[in-house]
């Protein structure tokens, strides 16, 4: 990198754009000037709307009232060749969300590195400001990633406070790739890395207790990772709670909020976490290729730059994505205003009572194990099950290509429980209660002939 386009990078970084997500200032070299003014000029997205919900119903009712859910679910085109139960991978956008993607994909590609360097400072700005609002946060704590599995492996492996001898701690419940990159840390900074089983059956008393007794086991414990809603059985983690015993004894905590951010009535300074990884493609519906990294002021300088990124007191160079999908970012504050339009109490709601719908049935049925608490609080959008005694990957693969080959349902497997492999199920904001049904049906019929 030479000198100039040295100088021009951290005249974007002074004007708080991140560079790395797109490379566009490196070539360009813009005059802070320019940086600024395309700053204060940020266009505010053309408003689209959801179906209102009723005035003065409670979020409860409303979860009840099929008119609204089936108005709501006609914003969104699907596919009705299967019935969709996998909604945890990411979420569909809203047709006005898609329309408004596909335009700004269009102006994009019509203005090429032009719009990329003059305009596309102040789109992201916008989308910064908005996303901060959404999440309770200031813009200057919060940096774009492509998911939050970059943003998780960014705060993972970047933090600073962590020598040989050391320890840090995951769960089993705990995404794939970020139990790799703890376990990364051992060879990364040469530290001792402890692993934990969650309670099954799981309530609150014996999850909070669970990691109580992890942090008294482990004195020399520096670092937690802990994920708010596990993509493996929906579990809600008591993330606050947790946090602040740690904290009370020197333990720092990285929270993966991938699942919980959109569709649980929270927001990020709720988790009482210091670094968190947050994903907005999954129940916001936004554009596939959208995450954040959230670093609480005065915090920043305990993660370090990214691979030889500037040092600075700033978040931007914890994070270098390279270019990424200009349009994703341009879509992100439409597709927050539609999520605040149905409300997001009104969404957990919903989904929670998706969820009560097909588990509580199910539960009663014989030869089908339900992996979900009956817990309120620890209760999401997903939950999972197997056939009883069928722990192993083969066996759940094979059930969930049952559930789709034989009765049109399409679900995923999941693996990595210390209890064994299961199937997810995911509803979404559009799902029918019919669908539940479906399912509870095509579980009758595969425990009678289990």
């Amino acid at each position: 990198m030479d000198d100039h386009t040295s100088k021009a990078r951290r005249a974007w970084l002074r004007a708080g754009v991140l560079l790395p997500l797109a490379q566009v200032a490196l070539a360009a070299t813009p005059s802070e000037a320019a940086i600024t003014s395309g700053l204060s000029s940020a266009p505010v997205p053309v408003s689209a709307a959801m179906p209102a919900p009723p005035a003065g119903v409670s979020p409860e009712a409303l979860a009840q009232n099929r008119q609204y859910w089936a108005s709501v679910a006609a914003q969104y085109d699907m596919d009705d060749r299967v019935v969709l139960l996998d909604n945890g991978f990411w979420g569909s956008m809203a047709r006005p969300v898609l329309e408004a993607y596909q335009d700004h994909t269009a102006k994009v590609n019509r203005g090429n590195s032009w719009y990329a360097r003059t305009d596309f400072p102040g789109d992201y700005k916008a989308a910064l400001q908005r996303t901060a609002a959404a999440l309770g946060v200031s813009p200057d704590e919060i940096v774009f990633t492509r998911g939050a599995t970059e943003a998780l492996q960014a705060l993972i492996s970047g933090y600073r406070h962590l020598g040989s001898g050391d320890t840090v701690l995951y769960a089993d419940v705990d995404y794939d790739s970020m139990i790799d990159a703890m376990r990364w840390l051992k060879q990364r900074r040469g530290v001792d890395v402890a692993t934990i089983n969650l309670p099954e059956p799981a309530t609150h008393e014996s999850v909070i207790a669970c990691y109580a007794k992890a942090l008294d086991q482990h004195p020399r414990l520096k670092l937690l990772l802990l994920t708010h809603v596990n993509h493996r059985n929906g579990m809600v983690l008591p993330v606050a709670q947790i946090a602040s015993m740690a904290r009370a004894r020197g333990v720092d905590v990285i929270v993966d909020t991938a699942h919980g951010f959109g569709q649980l009535d929270m927001r990020i300074p709720d988790l009482q976490a210091d670094f968190v990884g947050i994903n907005l493609h999954k129940w916001i519906g936004a554009p596939v290729g959208v995450g954040a990294v959230y670093i609480k002021r005065g915090r920043v300088q305990d993660i370090d730059p990214y691979m030889g990124q500037p040092e600075s007191n700033s978040i931007y160079p914890r994070v270098h994505t390279g270019t990424a999908n200009f349009a994703a970012f341009m879509t992100l504050p439409l597709a927050l205003e539609l999520h605040g339009q149905v409300g997001v109490a009104n969404k957990q709601a919903r989904l929670r009572l998706l969820r009560n719908r097909w588990v509580e049935p199910a539960r009663k049925i014989a030869g089908i194990e339900i992996l979900a608490s009956s817990d309120p609080q620890l209760t999401s959008a997903i939950a999972s099950f197997r056939l009883k005694g069928r722990t192993s990957l083969a066996e759940n693969i094979a059930l969930s290509k049952r559930l789709l080959e034989e009765h049109g349902i399409f679900t995923v497997y999941r693996d990595g429980l210390a209890s064994g492999s299961c199937v997810r199920v995911t509803p979404s904001v559009f799902t029918p209660e019919s669908d539940m049904d479906k399912l509870v049906v095509a579980l009758h019929k595969i425990a009678a002939s289990a």
